[in-house]
């Protein structure tokens, strides 16, 4: 813990260090904030009628589905998507690249 601590005292005890810090910060929120509305969208552009609204609306790394612990089940026999058993993804793990799979995955398992 101590050189976390230091670390972090470095980078915030210099203003050079701390802008480009936080520039990075701001990147990697954008990026998930970014992923959070194309999951919404293909959801939406799959046809799905529930309201997804919440994926949005949440900040963070991660994100309650919704899914319950049967549909969570399901996302991970079926469709190899690991989420907690209360139905939370990480965000992080959201890609442009996995965003439409993890889509059609809750689609399907929410109807």
């Amino acid at each position: 813990p101590i050189y976390g601590a230091r670390l972090v005292h470095t980078i915030f005890e210099d203003a050079e260090l701390r802008a480009d810090w936080e520039k990075e910060v701001k990147v990697m929120a954008d990026r998930i904030i970014g992923m959070r509305k194309a999951l919404t969208a293909e959801l939406l552009a799959l046809g799905s009628t529930k309201d997804w609204s919440h994926i949005e609306k949440q900040i963070g790394m991660f994100c309650f589905t919704g899914l319950s612990k049967p549909q969570v089940e399901r996302m991970k026999k079926e469709f190899h998507i690991y989420l907690t058993g209360n139905g939370r993804i990480s965000m992080a793990g959201v890609t442009s690249g996995n965003v439409k799979h993890i889509a059609e995955a809750i689609h399907e398992v929410s109807q």
